[in-house]
């Protein structure tokens, strides 16, 4: 097998993800190398027999199916190696082999905010989310959330009418919609955004899927906001893992009459951030973006002349190159790429600490320009 193909079959691999699999490269090479490892010297290795017995002899009708799916535009498959695959996603023990990944592939490397929360939310908490939404998605965050009914669909209809981008990720394959009912809501995203499974192709709905869909909600994410949620629920779950994954944890309080409002405050207890406005979401991501900078070497820091000054702060080398490619007509993340040399995710992760510094603005549709230094407007 060449190509893409062997990272296929890992992905289909029983029970393999990136914490496994990180050691076995180590010792193979590469992908196709390891599928090309004896049984018993995986065996040997304390792989899981089932494991084992995919490795020995993959399916070849599945990864047939699976490269017929990566045929039709714009499907892609981004392996664990691939610069593509999100980069804090990677920090994650059980990071998934790789990301099937329908709709626009820069989706998944910008900055994202988790939002969250019922299924059978109230119709403030409905509205609250959506508004919520299209506030953050307008100021550059793509906004991920899980495409179940109730507070995840109106954080990604939110998202798409504050004219940003939007990240569903799905607990099944994604030849597979659920729910059905969100058909087209499905179709919008992936001309906003995209829809991410680590699910293989024909993988159904199943109850054991949405925790495993839950862990990488929060570990795109540089945050989780939660909107609505019973104690108990899904969406708590989302939450502290996001805490465990050292990424913050916003809530909206509600009435003490209302269960739905119980998870929220159950989380503010726990020491998760009360969320009134949006306004006060942005000083904590602009320390997890600052931090998340650091941990994929970025930047290194440089003196800054005065000219790379606007809210006081020294501006670094990469992050000066960057304010420097981007003039005063709007530009996209892709035009930025080009011009700079860098990475998807570093400049992605770089315009939000620039925005959120207020060098830049950002405009819908992903467009950014350089903030006018005050009284030159």
């Amino acid at each position: 097998m060449d190509g893409i193909r062997p990272w296929l079959a890992l992905a289909r691999t029983p029970g393999l993800h990136a914490g496994l699999l990180i050691p076995l490269l180590a010792r193979y090479g590469d992908a196709a190398a390891l599928l090309c490892a004896g049984r018993d010297e995986l065996l040997g290795l304390g792989m899981h027999p089932g494991a084992v017995k995919w490795l020995a002899s993959p399916d070849q009708v599945f990864l047939d199916r699976d490269e017929r799916w990566l045929e039709d535009k714009p499907h892609n498959f981004i392996p664990w190696d691939s610069e593509l695959y999100p980069t804090l996603l990677r920090e994650i023990p059980d990071a998934p082999v790789g990301l099937f990944v329908d709709g626009d592939i820069t989706a998944i490397a910008l900055p994202q905010l988790a939002i969250v929360g019922s299924r059978n939310p109230t119709h403030a908490g409905i509205e609250t989310a959506r508004a919520f939404a299209a506030h953050l998605a307008a100021t550059g965050l793509t906004i991920t959330s899980g495409l179940a009914i109730g507070i995840d669909a109106a954080s990604h209809r939110g998202a798409l009418e504050g004219e940003g981008m939007t990240v569903a990720v799905c607990g099944t394959g994604l030849d597979i919609t659920y729910p059905a009912s969100h058909h087209a809501l499905r179709k919008e995203i992936t001309t906003r955004g995209a829809l991410v499974s680590e699910f293989p192709l024909g993988t159904p709905p199943a109850k054991q899927n949405f925790p495993r869909r839950n862990r990488l909600i929060s570990g795109m994410s540089v945050g989780t906001l939660v909107v609505e949620a019973a104690l108990h629920s899904g969406s708590l779950i989302t939450a502290r893992l996001a805490a465990s994954q050292g990424r913050e944890v916003f809530a909206i309080p509600g009435s003490i009459h209302n269960p739905l409002a119980r998870g929220c405050h159950q989380l503010i207890r726990e020491g998760a951030t009360l969320v009134e406005s949006a306004e006060d979401i942005f000083p904590q991501l602009r320390q997890l973006t600052l931090s998340l900078a650091a941990r994929t070497a970025v930047a290194t820091a440089t003196k800054a002349t005065d000219s790379t000054r606007i809210s006081g702060s020294p501006l670094d080398k990469d992050h000066k190159i960057l304010l420097d490619a981007l003039g005063f007509e709007p530009a996209g993340v892709d035009l930025l790429v080009q011009r700079t040399g860098l990475k998807v995710g570093e400049v992605a992760s770089m315009l939000l600490i620039l925005e959120l510094d207020g060098r830049i603005e950002s405009f819908p549709g992903g467009l950014y320009v350089r903030a006018h230094p005050e009284g030159t407007k």
